[in-house]
């Protein structure tokens, strides 16, 4: 029955794309800030379209669920690497990412881990309205996490993390306000559930997981004390299943899906000079506690439910892999126009000698995404006594 809710999960998440065609000019993206905590730093995952809690535990499964790593082995590290956006201007932004967990306890039943993210985006030029060149500057941000996971049986798990998060977008005086970097706490909570089943004799693995991410302080990069913005707080539900796992080969199909939990931007009035007020024609005021957002962001949205399905993003992907030593990915990244517009094909190549694994996957937009073209990501792996 277990293994059936997870086809099910698995199947739904496939057609939810064709629920969420439709366009509506007026629906805007929830504003967030922080947003580099969103970007998946695991080639491994995103050469399977970034559905990673379907796949196998290994130790960046820190980043999309940290209940996964009790289920790792008994320890590893990973290096991570993407030269992001270097196709838009000329390999100077990059993001790293490196994490490490322990298992311990009676029958390895509880770990810890430890990671960070890096972003650095190059050389910015600020310009005043007049095209003046007002200071160069180098954006920056990043994350430092810690969790804990524990085994609430032989087959689920539960983790805790905290997460300290410092965005430096901007300095200098701009439009009458001054610019400051940002900086927030915030925590995350994961469950995840794996089992197998015996179908064909091929002994396959299916499992499950849910994750709340970012939930924490907003990020204030002004001196204005009302202007604040919201973390990426995030929903993921996904799940995987094996369905051929013998000696020699096994593919692995997965999918997931997130939404934000923060609101939904409201349709305002225009004045008759055709300036935009503060009066809501529809929708909430967004400027609410972090409470209150995380339970109304599902019912926020100015275009009703149907706006609502659109903020849900899709990955699902499949990886093959022969004899635990070659893998093969693809997969598909779906967000709609008005949401973010990031669109996009994935493949991915792994190689493992013994402990060691090297993966590599290239995302390629589809239509016209906004998602950057040429996107690279490596990840280096070292695990001891894990099945991945």
């Amino acid at each position: 029955m277990q293994k059936c809710y997870v086809l099910i999960l698995l199947v739904c998440m496939l057609f939810l794309p064709s629920i969420m065609m439709a366009q509506k000019s007026q629906q805007r993206p929830p504003d967030i800030g922080a947003s580099f905590l969103l970007v998946n730093p695991d080639a491994r995952s995103a050469g399977a379209g970034d559905a990673a809690t379907g796949l196998s535990p290994d130790v960046n499964a820190l980043w999309s669920n940290a209940a996964k790593i009790v289920f790792a082995g008994s320890w590893g590290v990973s290096a991570n690497y993407s030269p992001w956006m270097w196709g838009i201007n000329n390999s100077r932004s990059n993001m790293a990412y490196i994490a490490a967990f322990k298992n311990f306890g009676q029958e390895q039943s509880q770990a810890v881990g430890l990671s960070m993210k890096y972003f650095n985006y190059g050389n910015v030029t600020f310009r005043d309205d007049n095209g003046t060149i007002i200071q160069d500057y180098t954006p920056k941000e990043y994350a430092v996490d810690g969790s804990y996971a524990r085994k609430l049986g032989h087959r689920t798990s539960l983790a805790i993390s905290l997460r300290y998060i410092r965005s430096q977008l901007g300095q200098g005086n701009f439009n009458g306000l001054q610019q400051k970097p940002a900086s927030a706490v915030a925590g995350d909570v994961g469950f995840y559930y794996q089992n197998s089943a015996d179908n064909l004799e091929f002994g396959n693995r299916y499992c499950f997981g849910v994750s709340i991410t970012n939930l924490g302080t907003k990020l204030s990069y002004t001196d204005d004390k009302v202007r604040k913005s919201f973390l990426p707080m995030n929903l993921r539900i996904g799940g995987g299943y094996a369905f051929v796992n013998t000696t020699a080969h096994t593919f692995t199909i997965s999918a997931e899906i997130n939404k934000l939990l923060v609101p939904t931007p409201p349709i305002y009035a225009v004045d008759s000079n055709g300036m935009v007020t503060n009066t809501i024609l529809k929708g909430q005021d967004p400027n609410r506690g972090v409470v209150g957002s995380i339970f109304s962001s599902f019912g926020d949205a100015p275009g009703g439910f149907t706006e609502e399905l659109r903020e849900f993003t899709i990955g699902s992907g499949i990886e093959y892999s022969y004899k635990k030593i070659l893998f093969l990915r693809t997969g598909y990244f779906y967000e709609h126009p008005n949401k973010g517009y990031r669109q996009h094909f994935s493949s991915g190549i792994g190689l493992r000698f013994e402990h060691v694994e090297l993966n590599m996957a290239y995302q390629i937009p589809t239509g016209s995404s906004l998602y950057t073209k040429k996107t690279l990501l490596f990840s280096l792996i070292y695990n001891i006594s894990g099945e991945q």
